[in-house]
């Protein structure tokens, strides 16, 4: 059993889906001794409950304290604040939204930013992105007004959650609260997670709510082994076992990540290409479990008791929530294009569809022409990125800038004849991108070499975030997108330097348990690219938060010339 704490608490955990005969017998295909199928099938929890707690908890702070830190600051709508923390209050206010004022330019943002309020019209407005993110953007605004840190606030505080979540769904994984909190302090401090924690857009929420789903995926396999596992205490005998298994149709974890799908559609449709692969993936686990339990004809079998239910708890309940996230825009008659229905009389089947929903399918088509029409096609935007630079931060996005700022000038003390200026850069950590793109290289081959299941879910979950935006090169698209690409690019990363670690201990010609010296290695190699990329954060922050920087000093902080 302790052989089995140290590999566990390393992180590298061995595989759990028996496949094969000489697995079976308890050993796998290196020829190592395996633990008990029971073990394999659910390891047991790390035993530092409160310990973890206080680290996960500690770190999570950590997360908070920066991505609350002057949150107000700048005094302005930052990039699409000027359309999301609008169209938030809007809903807030008439629970649909409303068109605003837009002449002269930008006379709304300096009318909400003096107090004035009263900056919209009566005429619907048609928005492009489903309304969850909205509307919770618009909790903030309802708590501390519609000012940037009542529009800032939900995504700062839903960005320290995300770190929380990560934190506790890798410890889960690997059964080392260490290299949770390793996930967890990368995720912390990386450059374009905070920066998206710090302004009122989209993209934050659905990073939350993929994660938030994916920990329920985790958490459902682990409630799902367990009573498996327990199984192998009945006595039955193993013609018994082989029929199908245990029967698990109602999984409350499944049901509470098909909700978080649906709110992650509620917040962009890009989701649904992560609730595909995780549901092919899920099924994957499922069908592992009922054939290392010697279920006979498996796949077929796990297909009727694992699959069908599955197809409900994730899709279906995803579906019925996103459909959900719209009851404003389903209950306000002067919503965008709410009575298209009146006007357009139904034909064949679509006549047993209520009105509401034919008018709100029509708003659908009429949103999918916008991201796919010729005008976005033939739009161009300085900012704009290709996908295949991401991963490596070839194309960062400004946010905001001040330039030409005087010498003498409040905050600038650079010397006479050099200007400073002020920029929001969404620029990731580069050591953090760097080394998490080799760590998803790395995890991705031995994904295929070991088939260890937790080295799948920063791979397809990474690859769903980032592969369908390649559908998409012909029209602006923009690194920041990526920021639902990085917790899964964080997950990989930890789990590589959990093997990295090596084992905690070994057991001595006394029976007592010592450190090894590969524990010794690997804990300085992993400290110290640790502490590396806390410092590189700390390097970019002035340009992460809108600080004064003399000219000089913002440039060397610009390693490419396309970060300018």
């Amino acid at each position: 059993m302790a052989g089995v704490a140290a590999v566990i608490e390393d992180g590298t955990v061995r595989r759990s889906d028996v496949d094969t005969e000489r697995e079976t017998l308890g050993r796998d295909v290196l020829g190592r001794r395996l633990p008990p199928l029971k073990e394999r099938l659910y390891p047991a929890m790390p035993r530092d409950f409160d310990g973890g707690w206080i680290a996960t908890l500690a770190i999570t702070v950590l997360a908070g304290v920066l991505r609350f830190w002057h949150l107000s600051n700048p005094v302005k709508f930052v990039f699409d604040e000027t359309y999301y923390a609008k169209d938030a209050y809007s809903l807030l206010k008439f629970g649909y939204a409303r068109q605003f004022i837009d002449q002269p330019e930008g006379a709304a943002d300096k009318a909400i930013l003096a107090g004035n309020l009263d900056v919209f019209k009566d005429t619907p407005s048609l928005t492009v992105h489903p309304e969850v993110g909205k509307w919770m953007i618009a909790a903030g605004e309802q708590l501390f007004g519609m000012t940037p840190f009542g529009w800032r606030f939900m995504p700062a505080l839903f960005g320290t959650l995300t770190v929380l979540l990560l934190i506790r769904t890798v410890r889960r994984m690997t059964r080392s609260t260490l290299i949770g909190c390793i996930a967890g302090l990368l995720l912390a401090v990386d450059g374009l997670h905070f920066v998206m924690s710090r302004v009122a857009l989209l993209d934050i929420f659905l990073a939350f709510w993929l994660v938030a789903a994916v920990s329920c995926l985790v958490a459902d396999r682990d409630w799902t082994r367990r009573r498996h596992a327990e199984t192998l205490d009945k006595p039955v005998t193993d013609g018994e076992r082989r029929t199908v298994g245990r029967w698990l149709l109602i999984r409350p974890w499944r049901i509470a990540a098909g909700i978080c799908f649906g709110l992650a559609l509620g917040t962009k449709w890009s989701a649904v290409w992560v609730l595909a692969a995780f549901g092919v993936m899920v099924f994957a686990w499922d069908f592992g479990a009922r054939r290392a339990l010697g279920v006979r004809f498996a796949f077929v079998k796990s297909a009727l008791v694992d699959g069908v239910p599955a197809f409900v708890s994730l899709v279906l309940v995803a579906v019925v929530t996103y459909v959900a996230t719209w009851t404003g825009w389903l209950l306000h008659d002067n919503a965008y294009d709410h009575n298209w229905a009146a006007s357009n009389p139904a034909h064949g089947v679509m006549k047993v569809v209520p009105d509401d929903f034919r008018s709100l399918l029509a708003y659908h088509k009429e949103v999918l022409a916008f991201h796919t029409g010729d005008y976005i096609k033939h739009a161009t935007h300085p900012y704009a990125s290709n996908p295949a630079g991401w991963p490596i931060i070839a194309r960062p996005i400004g946010f905001d800038a001040v330039n030409d700022i005087k010498p003498g000038t409040p905050g600038c003390n650079a010397p006479a004849g050099t200007n400073c200026l002020q920029v929001i850069s969404a620029l990731g950590t580069p050591l953090l991108w760097w080394g998490g793109a080799l760590a998803l290289i790395a995890a991705l081959v031995l994904w295929i070499g070991t088939r260890d299941w937790r080295l799948g879910i920063p791979i397809v979950g990474f690859v769903t975030c980032w592969v369908p935006w390649f559908a998409f090169d012909d029209r602006p698209i923009f690194f920041f997108y990526a920021v639902t690409m990085i917790p899964f690019t964080v997950m990989a990363l930890a789990l590589i330097l959990g093997k990295v670690l090596g084992p905690a201990r070994t057991a001595s010609s006394t029976g007592m348990s010592t450190a090894t010296p590969r524990r010794l290695i690997g804990t300085a190699v992993v400290g110290a690219f640790v502490v590396l990329v806390v410092l590189n954060f700390a390097y970019i922050w002035p340009i992460l938060t809108d600080e004064v920087l003399p000219h000089p000093d913002w440039l060397s902080r610009m390693w490419f010339k396309s970060w300018i």
